[in-house]
């Protein structure tokens, strides 16, 4: 309770404080309760998660309390996924702190090359196309269509390339010093519906959410039926959009894949028979998995609700000028509408052959082990590809640096 209650006061309780505010002065009440002015701590959620974990887990029985308040502290604020996760099982890290670690070559040798492939989609992909990104998304009311588009589009890789990104960089630290953390991301956008996306995605999080919050919730309504479980799915994803951020943004994107779960949920056997029925099918459910994903990121990036209703509904706009435009080869225009918002032509070149890359890298990560495949070159070609995610990182690194996404969380 108490640390549910640290969460609460650092992170919601200006939002809801502001929210019963504006009711108040709807009913003209007098409400003198005034703002907080305080920092919120980095990877405050995480580290809360984290805790959380253990109590439940030696709550339920299924792990034994620590004794050690050093070793304890260590689980709850372990440096490589203090700000950003995973977000650790007693089960798997606890035990791993007891264990002696003796210096292993070729598990040394993976830690870094997971860092080094992490610091490459942050710096190189994600720091460059957030350019495109924030020009977009902090005046969308001077683009239409085109840049909308393709700035939520970005935000998607941004977001991934970030987020997986810290969680390579994390997991690949600690793999050096000796210690596996658990995996967080399993190619998620090549995910065939909402409900395998959660399950590729933020899998420390999503998990934690299905056991500690969904499946306690399916238990409690089972009685009734598909509708218990769509209960279950809104209430879990409208505190998962509460997670993420102190806004209504963060709940409109939680409660967005709510119903597209709850959608799955009911239509799940007739989905299944149309998979049967047509084997391209899986891939048009690919691509619209991804085409829904972006549109609720639209709720994720936007700096308000107002913001956000804007770029839906200009989302599909201007596409008739632009077209035109593009065929009368209106150099000035497109320049201003493609180029402009991440600096120069040369700027979105990289930003698309980086893209390109990772798609490669992820399409064959699929059912091959990238790091394998690589181990079993000759030493000549495999310190070719280490020199070039090196020097990419050290000369294709975006200029504007931008912070982890997820350290706000």
């Amino acid at each position: 309770l108490s640390t549910c209650l640290v969460l609460f006061i650092f992170k919601y309780f200006n939002f809801f404080n502001a929210n019963f505010s504006l009711l108040a002065k709807q009913f003209h009440w007098n409400y003198p309760i005034g703002m907080l002015n305080i920092i919120l701590p980095i990877g405050l959620s995480f580290h809360t998660f984290q805790s959380l974990s253990y109590v439940i887990e030696v709550y339920r029985g299924k792990q034994k309390a620590e004794r050690h308040f050093g070793i304890y502290a260590l689980y709850v604020m372990f440096y490589p996924q203090l700000v950003a996760g995973p977000i650790e099982r007693p089960q798997n890290l606890l035990h791993q702190f007891y264990e002696k670690h003796q210096f292993e070559y070729q598990r040394v040798t993976d830690g870094l090359k997971l860092m080094a492939w992490g610091l490459f989609k942050k710096a190189v992909i994600a720091d460059r196309i957030a350019i495109y990104v924030n020009t977009v998304y902090g005046h969308p009311s001077q683009y239409l269509g085109v840049p909308l588009i393709l700035a939520t589009v970005f935000f998607a890789i941004q977001v991934y390339c970030d987020f997986s990104g810290y969680s390579d960089m994390a997991i690949g630290a600690a793999k050096v010093m000796g210690f596996n953390l658990m995996k967080n991301f399993d190619n998620p956008y090549f995910s065939s519906s909402v409900t395998e996306y959660w399950k590729r995605w933020h899998i420390s999080l999503s998990t934690w959410l299905r056991d500690y919050i969904f499946m306690p919730l399916a238990i409690k309504y089972r009685d009734w039926g598909v509708f218990g479980g769509i209960i279950a799915l809104f209430i879990t994803f409208f505190i998962s959009g509460l997670w993420h951020g102190a806004s209504w943004t963060f709940i409109v994107w939680g409660l967005l894949h709510g119903m597209a779960m709850s959608f799955e949920l009911i239509t799940e056997k007739t989905r299944k028979k149309m998979m049967k029925a047509s084997a391209i099918y899986k891939y048009i459910r690919v691509v619209m998995t991804f085409a829904f994903i972006c549109f609720t990121f639209i709720f994720f990036r936007a700096a308000s609700i107002q913001n956000a209703i804007y770029i839906v509904q200009h989302l599909f706009n201007g596409f008739g000028e632009f077209f035109t435009r593009l065929l009368c080869r209106d150099i000035s225009f497109i320049n201003n509408q493609i180029f402009m918002p991440i600096g120069t032509k040369i700027e979105f070149l990289i930003a698309i052959i980086s893209i390109s890359i990772l798609i490669i890298v992820e399409f064959v990560q699929r059912k091959f082990s990238i790091t394998r495949i690589v181990s079993s070159f000759n030493s000549p070609f495999r310190i070719s590809i280490y020199s070039f995610i090196i020097l990419s990182i050290v000369f294709f690194h975006a200029n504007a640096q931008s912070n982890f996404i997820y350290f706000q969380f």
